[in-house]
């Protein structure tokens, strides 16, 4: 009988150079979507698609994503003692949503590298991993798009969308083969190809759901060009020895690890809050483009 995916392994350790200087001393995965930061945006997806266990790896400076998930007893008690029950219950449901964990990755070395960090707390699990920079806004939470091919087809999956043009090599490309409307058996797949030689436009996206198998592939995959461990070239590696499937969720992806894509991102979560949208849509009818 297939296991249940019970776990998620969320990688925080990178240095977010892309938004420095915001990042300088703040973790990128704290950056808040209007007020929820894009950690917790992931964390919440993981849990309504089912997962008990959320594996956070964090490197230096990154202290204050155990805090935001901590109990925060002196904030909780000045709400009550303010008679503010709503945000009281909201910081209530941050702390209980899920046993959260932490584990330490000491040098940036790759997302291969950072799962790897998290193998003692997976154990012998399937599991998911999820990046924070990768928001996606859906009706069923991508994660549960990928448990539900992992549970039929007992195999790993990953998240894929289509991609147009060269910004293909800017993601991690599938060559694949279509067994049903938006699920695919993986015959091949190419970290960051050049347009040209990208085996098509299916992009890998920041949802994975992999089999403990993957770790020893981890230990034997030799850093790239920057000196990282991908965890593309280990699930490459991996792929010869068992079946991988990718789902096209249902559902709009925004790169939140990237200025203008979190710029997009945030306008688009403001237009759906009920206490926002309606003023800020007339300010932004109202601006001069």
């Amino acid at each position: 009988m297939i296991k249940k995916v019970r776990k998620a392994v969320f990688p925080a350790a990178g240095l977010g150079t892309r938004f420095l200087p915001a990042t300088k001393a703040s973790p990128k995965e704290m950056l808040p979507l209007v007020d929820k930061p894009l950690i917790q945006q992931v964390v919440e997806e993981a849990v309504a698609s089912g997962i008990e266990s959320i594996i956070i790896v964090t490197g230096r400076g990154k202290t204050a994503i155990e805090d935001h998930f901590d109990v925060s007893f002196e904030l909780e008690q000045l709400l009550e003692d303010r008679g503010k029950p709503e945000l009281l219950a909201q910081m209530r449901a941050i702390s209980s949503m899920a046993r959260v964990s932490y584990v330490r990755q000491q040098v940036a070395l790759g997302l291969g590298h950072a799962v790897l960090q998290a193998e003692d707390s997976v154990g012998d699990e399937p599991f998911a991993v999820m990046l924070s920079d990768d928001i996606v806004d859906s009706e069923t939470p991508a994660l549960k798009q990928l448990l539900d091919v992992y549970e039929r087809y007992e195999a790993p999956v990953i998240g894929t969308m289509q991609v147009a043009g060269e910004a293909i090599s800017r993601f991690g490309a599938l060559a694949v083969e279509e067994v049903e409307d938006g699920v695919y058996k993986v015959t091949d797949m190419v970290e960051k190809p050049p347009f040209a030689e990208a085996p098509s436009d299916l992009a890998i996206i920041g949802r994975y759901v992999l089999t403990p198998d993957i770790f020893a592939e981890i230990k034997q995959t030799k850093p790239g060009a920057v000196g990282e461990i991908q965890i593309t070239d280990a699930m490459r590696s991996l792929l010869k020895k068992r079946p991988f499937y990718a789902v096209r969720f249902n559902g709009t992806r925004h790169d939140a690890g990237d200025k203008l894509g979190f710029l997009i991102a945030t306008v688009e979560f403001a237009l759906k809050r009920p206490d926002l949208a309606p003023e800020f849509r007339e300010y932004l009818k109202s601006l001069k483009l």
